[in-house]
This record gives C-alpha cells, structure tokens and sequence, in this order.
C-alpha cells in the first residue's frame, strides 16, 4: 500500500487538480474538433471512418446527395432543391421518392455513423460537417492570412467530384459552376511566392493541448515545445516517381501520403511531429543541416517513396533513428492497385502510424539509450519492465512513473500510466484492496484526462478503470471517443477487447485483437497483449483454440497472471485436469492466495452465465475453490 499512497497523494495534492474525483461530465464529454469520418472530394470521391472503413455510398447519386450536403458546410438544404438538381426530368413526387432511396444509400454507407453525420426534417436535410473532414472545404474555409492554405494546395489535387459528371443537366451545370468557384478561390494559394513564404519556416503539428482550428484539423502550422525533453519526428515529403505526367502526379501523390503519415503521427503523444511542408524548398540530403534544422533537434525521420508501373502502386517507408548514426530502425513495403485509392487510409496510412509508434517506445525503453532522461524518457523507460509483469520489474516501472510524474506535473501520460500499473496490480492479484486501488486508478486517469482531455491514451485507460470498477457502459463509450481521437492505437484496440469479453461479447473482442494486430503486426509488446487473445476464446467457449494460443502465451511471458487462469480454465473445460496441473502450480506459486471463490467476486463479469461458466472451469482444472 505504500507505493499506492505515494501516487494517490501526488494525484490529490497537485495544484492543478481542483479535487479528488473532477467533474467528470466536463472532463471526457467536453466538446471536441475531433472528425469522426474524412471525405475527399477532390479527384475521384473517397470516404472513410476514423476506424479506416471505406463509407462511400456505391450509387452515383446517391454520392452525389453526399457530395452536395459537404459543399453545403453544414447548412440546411431542403428536400425538394436536391431532388429537382438529381432528379430533372422526373415529377416532384417521384423524384422526392428517389432522393427517400438515396438518402437511405447514404445512411447505410455511413452505419452506425450516420445518426451523429445526418440530420434529416421533413423538409431538409443536413450534415453535420463540424464532425467531417473535408478536403475541399479545408481548403475554401482557409482565411487570407492563414499560411496553412498553402499546404492544403499542395496535397489536395485532382478536379472537383472527378468522375460524377452527367447524373442530370441541372446537377452538371451546378457542379460546373462550383469547379469554377474553387478554381477561382484556390488560384491564389498556388502562387509560388506564397508557397516559398510558408516554408521558410519549420511548421511543427501543434504542441498537445494546444487549441486547433477546426477549418485545419489535419494541417498543423505551431512552433515546437521549448526545451528539448519530448522526442521529435521529422516526415520528410516522399518521393515520387514515374514517367510523364504521372511523374508530377505521383510527386503529388507522395506527398499527400507523407502529409497524412505526418497527421496521423501527430495523435501520438510521445513525441512531435515535424511536418512534410518544412522540407519543400530544401534537398533532402541536406534536411539537417545548420540554419534550417539542426540535426540534434530530431530523434527520428520517416521517409518514403512511391512508384507507379502500370495498375500497381508501390510504396516503400522507413523509419530513421538520428540519435547516434543515421541507421534505419524499420520498413515497410505496401502495395495496391489504382482501383484501391480509396483504401490508402487503411492499406498504408494507418499501419505505418501505428507501426512507427511502438517501434520508438521500444528503442526508447533500453536501458542506457539516453545519457539524460525527462519525464516522457523515465515513462519510456518504464514500458517494458511493466509489460513484463515480473513483480520487481513491474516495482521498479512504478517508481519511474511516479518519479516523472514529480518531474513534470503537466505531462498527462505520467498519471494515465501510473493508473494502469494500479489496475495491473488488481489484475495480478498484488493488492489486498482491490475497492481502494481501482478507486486511486480512477483519480488517476481523471487527472490524465484533467492535463489532456484530447488524450486518446488516456481516454483508454480510464476506459479500461471504468470496466474494472464494472461502469460497463461508461467503458464502451469511453473506448469510442479514444479510438476517435486516434483510430491507430493498436495498444487501446487490444484493451478495449478485454472490456468486450468482460461484457460478453467476444466475437467483437476477436475483431478488435485482429485490428490491432491488423495495424501493428510486429508490436514489440505483442505477448503482452496476446494475453487477451487467451481470454477471448475462453469467453467464447472456443477452448481448444484458448488452450493452443495459451501454452504459447504463459511461455512467452510466463508472469502474466490472467493468461493463467484463462488457459487453466480452457483445460477445465476440455477435461484435461492432468495437463492443468503445471499451470496451476505455476500461477500458486506467483499468486498463493488465488481461488475461485475469490476470482468470480473480484473478476469483471457483467453476465452471471459467464461468471459461472468459467469459475466451473477452474474447479474442474482443480484449482482451490476457496
């Protein structure tokens, strides 16, 4: 209890925490910029979630309606206007009738989005573009002297609706009339004086906490965070190659993808970010050198390059440690076909992000890797001794968190993470009172989100509190938000999974483990989360399958408690008592007080039938009912 007093009295006693328990009303329900899908309208039209799932309507018009109620920026627009504009040569009443199908197309597409996107009356229609990013609306909403309009122009290419001409002649002469607007409103952001001016200075993605303009939630335009103690991560633009006029698009091309590898970087909050737009008006060769960015204010540098030969698009990335010697610390090659564009966020955006994030954690989390540590370098260094859950690594990982969290009392990551080594705890069955410690894991990550309420890390976190204390749906919705704030979390995907077994339902927990993997299938701390894996197809009753994936699990990180217990039970089941009996010496050994008594009151079931399904695996196995 000792260490639990320590880290719930710095929680408490922090000048900047007002009380114990904050209103949490105000702290994770607070109104946000995040965009919950991205639509692109320039080129051919694409969009996607922030889970990366493709919502793009099949129909024409049915794009089309979509299309229009984006333009619209988010104001009413009446039933009648757009089924006239569609539908022209039809009567009222049947063209009203169309846009009825169209707009349920639209709904569908958008699942179970489209209740938060689509607002409909009996007279209008209406999106709720506050919700969307939009890239031609990024770029119009750009105010004259805003210098990120010039980054904008620069990845957002390609004719206005490319490939939606001819659904009817009123819609043509609209859509005619709206390619002449952007044309006219965009002219000037191309200016080549205007694009020299925006890169002579090093635009660094916005410091976290610091506001963001909702008209440039993707483009970032900040000074760097003074002094040297976060990480830094330069995205140089990539290169693009081809032959003719596919060599200006595939330049275009790449760098768009290294904008948005930037963007999608910038959601992480281990380090920043230096954006793409930096580097323009310099050779790559020389991205380090004296007066434009010294190579001691970078840690690591993402490059890539695209190439297109024939349908196929190739796209090689790297991942560049700059600390010691320039090496390359990790690849990657993707490839798709011209047809699967609208799967770029998906294919390849999303799994270099989540791919690089925990490459950095686990370089970062060596020991001796830095002559000097800060409060973000003690928590690196202390990832991998919690994750080993070897009870004096996982004391010495507390001590580091608590001493960052007394370095730095604004760094939000330092009290999210203490309340995770606190339910780890519960979890290894290191605590005598469980109420009190899952009480201060609660302070703890309030206090995280207090520091950051746009922290997606921490949202998780306080999301995984919440089904321990069995606040199942304040669970649930807590995942949400933090898999909306940054969709390529695969650490929060795989701990959101442990919540959808606890409720029961453990084929979504399956989906979830196989989109984390899915993002980040080389994860340095993958046995760590493997354990979830174990306890899903326990909870689905696939015992085999928990046995066969268990063995593996206990091997590979043989002081995770929960994988134990799972597999044991799985082994009840299966009638396999004889082969449970190492395991359950094992975890006695590590846990002597364990029984299943004590697991069904203390373990976070929401339905009985689960409970005593797998307490009767364990008595079956042979473990001490109490």
């Amino acid at each position: 209890m000792g260490r639990e007093r320590t880290l719930m009295d710095t929680a408490v006693t922090d000048s900047h925490s007002s009380a114990v328990t904050p209103d949490i009303t105000r702290l994770v329900h607070r109104p946000t910029t995040c965009r919950i899908v991205r639509i692109h309208l320039l080129g051919p039209m694409r969009a996607t979630s922030y889970l990366g799932d493709d919502i793009l309507p099949r129909g024409k018009k049915a794009r089309a309606m979509l299309a229009y109620l984006c333009l619209a920026a988010g104001a009413k627009v009446t039933r009648i206007r757009m089924a006239r504009l569609l539908w022209d040569q039809a009567s009222d009443e049947h063209a009203r009738g169309s846009l009825r199908h169209a707009l349920l197309e639209v709904c569908a597409a958008l699942g179970p989005l489209a209740g938060e996107l689509i607002s409909t009356g009996r007279a209008t229609i209406q999106l709720n573009a506050d919700a969307c990013w939009i890239d031609a609306a990024a770029v119009l909403e750009a105010s004259a002297s805003d210098s990120g309009r010039s980054d904008l122009a620069l990845f957002c290419t390609g004719m206005l609706l490319e490939g939606l001409d001819g659904l009817s002649a009123s819609f043509d002469r609209w859509l005619a009339r709206e390619r002449d607007r952007f044309k006219w409103k965009t002219r000037a952001l191309l200016r080549p004086q205007a694009v020299r001016a925006s890169v002579n200075v090093a635009h660094y993605v916005a410091p976290h906490g610091a506001p963001r303009s909702p008209a440039r939630s993707e483009t970032y335009a900040h000074q760097p965070l003074p002094g040297r103690n976060r990480l830094r991560v330069a995205v140089l633009p990539f290169e693009g190659r081809g032959d003719g006029k596919a060599a200006e698009r595939g330049e275009d091309f790449a760098f768009s993808l290294s904008h948005d590898i930037a963007a999608g970087l910038a959601r992480f909050r281990w380090f920043d970010v230096v954006t793409p737009i930096s580097f323009v008006s310099r050779p790559l060769v020389n991205f380090t050198s004296e007066g434009f960015l010294p190579r001691n204010d970078l840690d690591y540098a993402v490059d890539g390059r695209v190439s297109r030969q024939g349908r196929l698009i190739d796209v090689n990335v790297r991942l560049l440690d700059l600390t010691r010697r320039t090496q390359p610390v990790w690849s990657e090659r993707f490839q798709l076909e011209t047809t699967e564009l609208h799967r770029l966020n998906e294919m390849v955006t999303s799994r270099v992000v989540a791919s690089i994030d925990p490459v950095i954690l686990f370089i970062e989390g060596q020991p001796n890797r830095r002559e000097h540590y800060g409060a973000t370098g003690l928590l690196l260094l202390a990832f991998p001794l919690l994750h080993s859950m070897e009870r004096e690594k996982f004391e010495r990982a507390g001590a580091l968190i608590h001493q960052a969290m007394e370095i730095d009392r604004r760094n939000a990551m330092a009290p999210a993470w203490a309340a995770l080594w606190h339910i780890a705890r519960v979890g290894q069955g290191w605590t005598h009172d469980i109420a009190a410690t899952l009480a201060i894991a609660e302070t703890l990550s309030l206090k995280a989100i207090e520091i950051d309420p746009d922290n997606a890390e921490a949202l998780g976190i306080y999301a995984h509190t919440c089904a321990w204390r069995k606040n199942f749906d304040a669970a649930v919705r807590h995942f949400d938000r933090s898999l909306r704030l940054n969709p390529n979390l695969a650490f929060i995907w795989a701990l959101s999974a442990a919540t959808y077994c606890y409720i029961g339902e453990p084929a979504v927990a399956l989906q979830r483990l196989k989109r984390s993997r899915d993002l980040a299938p080389f994860h340095p701390y993958w046995c760590f989360l493997e354990s979830f894996y174990v306890i899903a197809y326990t909870f689905k009753g696939d015992y085999e399958q928990a046995v066969l994936i268990g063995r593996g699990t206990v091997r590979a990180n043989p002081h995770s408690h929960p994988s134990y217990k799972a597999l044991i039970a799985s082994l009840g089941h299966l009638g396999r008592a004889e082969e449970a009996k190492p395991y359950i010496e094992k975890l006695l050994s590590l846990e002597p007080h364990f029984t299943v008594e004590h697991f069904g009151k203390t373990y976070p079931f929401k339905q009985e039938s689960d409970r005593q399904r797998y307490m009767r695996g364990l008595l079956l196995a042979g473990v001490p009912a109490r």
